[in-house]
């Protein structure tokens, strides 16, 4: 009873390993037009496989006169920036989370 116990969870877990189930990875910019973030020091993916939210976009607003200059509200991301990506089930799209610092 123990030995089919074992078998069916041995089975179990081949069957969610092979689905590709979502993973945390961490992964470094290396391209900004048009994107690019290597992860694993072999994975380059690139726009069409990543999915960045809004907060991760550059985003700047202009002041009216007098003052005629802009306010960056939301830093873009640049090369060399660390990511943490999630990738989702299939392993086809990575959702970039959000930068790492100090790492």
């Amino acid at each position: 009873m123990a030995s089919l116990l074992s078998a069916v969870k041995e089975a179990a877990m081949a069957a969610v390993h092979a689905s590709n189930p979502m993973i945390a990875l961490y992964g470094e910019v290396t391209g900004t037009n048009p994107l690019e973030v290597t992860a694993d020091q072999r994975l380059k993916l690139t726009a069409d496989f990543l999915v960045v939210p809004e907060l991760l976009t550059h985003k700047e607003i202009e002041l009216p006169s007098p003052y005629n200059s802009k306010i960056v509200l939301r830093q873009g991301l640049k090369a060399g920036d660390k990511v943490i990506l999630l990738r989702m089930q299939g392993g086809q799209q990575y959702i970039i989370a959000d930068r790492v610092v100090g790492r």
